[in-house]
């Protein structure tokens, strides 16, 4: 039999022109036996895992390919197989002819092809951990640039610009750097800056002052985004204007220009859809397709919630549902730039410690009537470099001297060396002070210290079952006490928590037929 084949693959050759200019590559045969179909696609993969065309990401295969907005990950569909299966290997039948083996060319069968896609302990393929468009960054200050799928990283790295900047940045390098970068959003009314008057109908920020805290926030949205790719976590920003009057302010135009600083990409915004659902799925499409920044854009008057965007926050891994997977939960990296903005807009729950809010204010009634010097987009498309390199000094010049830490903030200790302590050395303010005043505003939050107080004046220090607390209790339980069982859960869900000086007890039933009582006790503070 081997011999048979071997005089027909002899024949086959001897037809095919020899000069090295015309001959055409000769792809390795796919034998496909059809009363064997799962041997062709192991052997299948065999050859597409060495052709680093398809990724592994969230324990599905996808491909990148390029979209208007730069490179996505795409899932990979059968025909995807059978179009990149005759790139790499060409798909034959055997064949007896006249008593000797014949080899026939033929299409990839589909069937071939779902095996493949089944074969999720076989594609060896790498895994691809996001799309990376800005320099990749190590803890010593080294930049480094790739090009097409970096191993080292798992990235997918395109269009990346490595601007020059000093090995050894000095202070005043820095303290240059964040001048430039002040300046280029100068015309912004962040909310505690100090406004002067540029003519009769512009102004901008007095940048002989130091920055306020709404100015160093965005300052620190810049610095996350470029370094974003090679951070494992890193909190998400909030542009927020008033209610009504906010609008123009140019909250989108921030968000946009930090992509475009970053990434050199327009990132793609979605609004709040209002049903939690709903928005769930919109963040899990996002991070499948490895966009490099989540927008929430529009988010007016709502109080954010969402305990997968505060996962994408923390985790990395982090666990996810695809759409159309309602079994299964998949693990995919979150090395994602996150930004909403909104009038009014607030964060609750576990959301208010892994945001910044960047205020944006006016001053007037009609904030998109107001004059600009020149077109602020195309600038920063002509300054892109600069701005970029600006930010890369100011990090390089952090990671080499290692300024005195700010507060802490949790789960982000390596984002605030890299983005934030850089920043209050050279001056500014630390925006992390500023989380309890959104813990403070998240209106759950509100309504549970306006619960404590309440159970405080009614029955002090002393212990009592659910059924004898007072309708006053239940009713400023809003959305959790419209039945006796629902209330009673909320109370128990309650248990050891802490607020307005209060920590929540519960002593255990005694004996079988009794019930649980609850004691709010002082914790001092």
């Amino acid at each position: 039999m081997s011999k048979a084949v071997s005089m027909n693959k002899r024949k086959q050759e001897s037809a095919t022109p020899t000069s090295p200019k015309n001959a055409p590559v000769r792809l390795p045969d796919l034998i496909i036996d059809r009363a064997d179909l799962p041997a062709a696609a192991a052997r299948l993969a065999d050859r597409l895992s060495a052709a680093d065309t398809f990724f592994q990401r969230a324990e599905a295969l996808v491909k990148v390919v390029e979209s208007e907005r730069g490179p996505t990950a795409r899932p990979i569909t059968v025909h995807d197989v059978v179009n990149h299966g005759h790139r790499v290997c060409r798909p034959v039948l055997q064949k007896i002819i006249q008593g000797e083996i014949v080899l026939e060319p033929v299409t990839l069968p589909d069937r071939v092809a779902r095996l493949y896609l089944n074969l999720h302990d076989k594609w060896t393929v790498g895994q691809l951990n996001g799309i990376c468009r800005a320099p990749i960054l190590s803890d010593d200050g080294n930049i480094r640039v790739a090009q097409g799928y970096d191993p080292e990283t798992g990235h997918w790295c395109a269009g990346i610009d490595a601007p020059g900047i000093p090995e050894r940045p000095s202070r005043l390098q820095a303290e240059r750097a964040l001048r430039i970068l002040r300046s280029a959003f100068a015309t912004f009314p962040f909310a505690d800056a100090c406004m002067v008057s540029r003519s009769a109908s512009t102004s901008a920020i007095d940048l002989s002052k130091p920055p306020g805290i709404d100015e160093t926030s965005h300052l620190c949205a810049v610095l996350t985004a470029v370094c974003r790719p090679s951070l494992p976590l890193a909190p998400g920003f909030v542009f927020r204007s008033p209610q009504l009057s906010g609008a123009g302010t140019g909250k989108g135009k921030l968000v946009r220009s930090i992509a475009r600083i970053a990434y050199n990409t327009v990132p793609r915004p979605f609004t709040s859809p209002g049903a939690q659902s709903e928005l769930e799925k919109r963040l899990t499409a996002s991070l499948v397709e490895a966009d490099p920044v989540i927008f929430l854009d529009n988010v007016n008057s709502e109080t954010l919630k969402s305990n997968l965007l505060a996962q994408i926050a923390t985790e990395n891994p982090c666990s996810i549902r695809p759409f159309g997977i309602n079994t299964k939960m998949v693990t995919v990296t979150t090395n994602v730039f996150l930004a909403i903005t909104g009038n009014a807009v607030r964060v609750a729950e576990d959301l208010a410690r892994r945001f910044l809010f960047v205020n944006l204010d006016a001053g007037c009634e009609d904030p998109e009537r107001r004059a600009f010097d020149g077109n602020f987009s195309a600038m920063v498309d002509r300054q892109r470099g600069e701005l970029l390199a600006a930010a890369l000094t100011i990090w390089r010049w952090g990671r080499q001297n290692r300024p005195k830490p700010g507060l802490e903030l949790g789960s982000f200790e390596q984002w605030a060396e890299w983005c934030r302590d850089p920043l209050l050395a050279l001056g500014c303010p630390d925006p992390v002070g500023r989380i309890a005043d959104a813990k403070r505003d998240d209106p759950d939050r509100l309504q549970l210290l306006e619960f404590f107080q309440e159970w405080h004046r009614l029955y002090g220090d002393r212990a009592v079952r659910v059924s004898e607390l007072d309708l006053k209790l239940r009713q400023l339980a809003e959305g959790h006490g419209t039945t006796r069982q629902k209330f009673a859960t909320f109370v128990a869900n309650l248990t050891g928590t802490r607020a307005a000086g209060f920590v929540l007890i519960r002593n255990l039933p005694i004996g079988k037929w009794s019930a649980a009582t609850y004691a709010l006790k002082s914790t001092g503070n």
